[in-house]
């Protein structure tokens, strides 16, 4: 009977102990790092989530933004830090899965991280300079397979998701554009809006006003359902290619061996919150969409979004800077 006892006993204080975690967690702010500026969609996400998490949780989640090195400078951060859940990072989907087939890191994406909840997703939409003589996805591909890389695309840098994504295009389309690498968004759209650059693939944010405004075309959305901030615009499902269905998505990841409870009470609580119609909202405005994953969908999503582009990047032979 005495041994019977023992593992009861030890069974009873881990769950004592778990629930003593749980109830204790957060009792000071959280750090909630951001790898972006202010004022991009990375940063946007970590906002729109930190305010009503900190609020549901009793602390104040506080956004740094620690931008640069394609996202390495935010997540070193993150892996040097306890895994108590005082420190969080509210991650960008191009620096955690298409970064390290580019250039070498010293983590593992999938397994030196424990995934938390996703926040936010946002297709691409794939824009033309006003006077290109396109007005469709089809047309855009026509001309390209007429004249290899006489067309020439921008994007944030090499290996960025502009990049890669528009690679993933060149290939099922069997087309050759010319690639035109940036340091930023900001720096190609406004080369974009010039007319010095033909096309892009990014993120609604940056483009709608200019889209509505009737300084920029938009061919496609790489999505299989249009969405709300641009209606009229057909999808690259409606054009024919059902592969390219691209997303930014952005992610919280915690430091590896982040305790079971306040993964489960941040997870949680993260799902509450995104089940709100001022979430959703707020999510739409942006061009984007309130998609939750929890943690155990996280990682599998994780890991097949690195083996997805991985194949691309080594079709493609992209390299960092």
């Amino acid at each position: 009977m005495k041994k019977l006892w023992k593992p009861l006993l030890a069974t009873l204080c881990i769950a004592l102990s778990s629930s003593a975690i749980a109830s204790d967690y957060p009792n000071k702010s959280i750090r909630l790092i951001v790898p972006a500026a202010p004022g991009g969609t990375t940063d946007i996400a970590a906002r729109m989530i930190a305010e009503p998490l900190g609020k549901a949780l009793g602390q104040s989640v506080v956004v740094e933004n620690k931008p640069g090195a394609a996202g390495k400078i935010a997540t070193q951060q993150l892996l040097r830090s306890p895994a108590d859940g005082y420190t969080l990072l509210l991650q960008y989907s191009g620096f955690q899965v298409i970064t390290p087939s580019v250039e070498k890191v010293d983590w593992d994406p999938v397994h030196d991280f424990t995934p938390v909840a996703n926040v936010l997703s946002a297709p691409q939409v794939l824009v033309v300079k006003k006077d290109l003589p396109v007005n469709s996805l089809e047309e855009l591909i026509a001309m390209a397979k007429k004249s290899p890389n006489a067309l020439n695309y921008a994007s944030s840098g090499n290996g960025a998701l502009q990049h890669v994504a528009t690679e993933q295009l060149n290939q099922l389309a069997g087309i050759k554009t010319t690639h035109v690498p940036y340091k930023g968004t900001g720096p190609a759209l406004t080369d974009l809006l010039a007319g010095s650059i033909d096309f892009t693939i990014t993120t609604p944010p940056p483009l709608l006003a200019h889209i509505e405004a009737g300084a920029l075309k938009a061919l496609a959305v790489t999505h299989d359902k249009r969405i709300a901030s641009l209606p009229n615009t057909s999808t690259t499902v409606e054009a024919g290619y059902p592969d390219l269905i691209i997303s930014s998505w952005f992610a919280m990841y915690a430091p590896k061996d982040l305790p079971a409870p306040i993964l489960e009470k941040l997870s949680s609580t993260i799902k509450d919150i995104m089940q709100s119609e001022d979430y959703k909202q707020k999510a739409a405005k942006q061009g984007a969409e309130a998609v939750y994953m929890n943690p155990q969908e996280l990682k599998q999503y994780t890991a097949q979004e690195v083996e997805r582009w991985k194949k691309v990047i080594d079709t493609a032979g992209i390299k960092a800077d």
